[in-house]
C-alpha cells in the first residue's frame, strides 16, 4: 500500500497530535490512579481529547 509523502508541515502537525494524545491518555491513566471512579477519568479523557481523536474512547479501545 503506498502513501504518499507529508510535507514537513503536515509532519509536525501529526507529531503535534500523537503528543496531545499520549498525554491525554497520561492523564486518564495518572486519575485512575489516584483512585477517582473510572467514569470521572473517561468523562476528563473525553474534554482533552475533544477534536483530537474519533469515538468516546479517544482512539483507544479496551477489551473489558
Amino acid at each position: 500500500m503506498a502513501h504518499a509523502q507529508h510535507s514537513d508541515k503536515e509532519t509536525k502537525e501529526d507529531i503535534q497530535r500523537h503528543r496531545a494524545l499520549a498525554a491525554a491518555h497520561e492523564g486518564a491513566a495518572k486519575c485512575l490512579e489516584s483512585g477517582k471512579k473510572e467514569d470521572v477519568c473517561m468523562k476528563e479523557l473525553q474534554a482533552a481529547c475533544k477534536g483530537l481523536a474519533v469515538g468516546k474512547y479517544c482512539g483507544m479501545k479496551h477489551a473489558h
